[in-house]
């Protein structure tokens, strides 16, 4: 057991998850290289000064623009499936998922299945194999079916669109990028090409922690949002065999009982020498997936209140970090307007220095960026 300092843990993650200086690339290719070094970029529709995967990524490369995150990665780079969430993975990340989705019935979305005939879904992918690629808009109308509530979330009461999700589930089609605020779906020959059909290399379960462990920098053993679609995974033999096996470390910050998963040899990786920038972080950005965390190496307590009534909200709707000089200096609210960031409100933290300059700067390249 590695036992770390709150100050080493924050130095690693600002590193580890691609927060000291923007990726060398810029645009399009910058965005593929990030993919590659988070392993998945967490996805949420809401969008006040670009979505979460929009801030993800602005946060990191230069020479984008909103949506930019999107067409950049998909078709071909890309695909979206449930990892920490709903998430776009690399294309590399396919096999498995495709492999588990025929192996583990739950993974098709059981209160979905009901709803559609094995008969509605053959239709509906021979729609694609014709037609493709295809947003939910443009499929022939297949009658209506009841909407599945999640969580006071109605879904869809069309049934086409209903099948095309579960074969998104089943990775029988993937989603192949957007058309406007629509989803566009094709068979995942088509979009990712070669890599569809290509075999996994390991066991999922081994690949998917390795890959989470990676994604997250120090992954707790404590349940939490943090091992979606891994919970088995977690109180398995798995996380044991990887310490074993030299894979990985067990680590406790000092100051805290918990116990994480790193990567084997983390503490000795070589990150660049950080820029002066100041940043926007998405409320899903991955540094802040785990708010214990967050608290206890940052000092900072981060909460994203954006489904609480309003009476009951501490700071705000949607209310974004910001990330400065390894630290997290305080939190804004704000709305794109006519081409400029209105800052609603801004709360600067308390016994952490705040660069006005680097502040007004980054609200420039933002807006530049909107």
């Amino acid at each position: 057991m590695r036992e770390i300092s709150p100050e080493q843990a924050r130095t690693y993650l600002v590193g580890q998850l691609g927060l000291r200086r923007g990726v060398e690339a810029s645009g399009a290719e910058g965005v593929r290289r990030m993919l590659q070094q988070l392993r998945v970029i967490q996805l949420d529709p809401l969008d006040r000064i670009g979505t979460n995967a929009d801030l993800v990524a602005m946060a990191r490369v230069d020479g984008l623009r909103r949506g930019d995150v999107y067409s950049a990665l998909m078709p071909e780079h890309g695909f979206e499936h449930f990892a920490k969430e709903r998430c776009i993975l690399p294309a590399s990340a396919f096999p498995y998922y495709r492999d588990k989705a025929a192996e583990h019935p739950w993974w098709r979305l059981p209160k979905r299945y009901q709803q559609v005939t094995d008969e509605l879904m053959e239709a509906v992918l021979a729609e694609v194999v014709e037609r493709g690629p295809l947003t939910p808009d443009e499929f022939t109308d297949q009658g209506r079916v009841k909407p599945v509530d999640w969580s006071g979330w109605k879904g869809t009461s069309k049934a086409a669109t209903m099948a095309i999700k579960v074969l998104r589930a089943r990775c029988r089609v993937v989603v192949a990028g957007r058309r406007g605020r629509n989803k566009v779906y094709d068979l995942p020959k088509r979009s990712l090409g070669a890599v569809a059909d290509a075999a996994p290399r390991e066991s999922f379960e081994r690949w998917a922690l390795l890959e989470r462990i990676e994604a997250a920098g120090l992954l707790s053993l404590n349940a939490g949002p943090h091992w979606s679609m891994l919970k088995d995974v977690r109180t398995g033999e798995l996380p044991q065999q990887l310490v074993d096996e030299g894979a990985a470390e067990f680590v406790r910050v000092s100051g805290a009982k918990r116990v994480y998963l790193a990567p084997a040899g983390f503490l000795e990786r070589a990150f660049p020498e950080p820029d002066d920038r100041m940043r926007i972080l998405g409320p899903l950005d991955p540094v802040l997936w785990d708010r214990r965390l967050v608290e206890h190496a940052f000092g900072f307590e981060y909460i994203w209140e954006v489904y609480k009534p309003a009476a009951k909200r501490r700071w705000g709707y949607y209310v974004c970090p910001l990330l400065h000089r390894g630290q997290l200096v305080g939190r804004f609210e704000g709305r794109a307007t006519d081409g400029e960031v209105a800052v609603e409100q801004l709360w600067k933290e308390d016994g952490k220095p705040f660069d006005d300059v680097a502040w007004r700067d980054c609200l420039e390249r933002h807006a530049a960026q909107l």
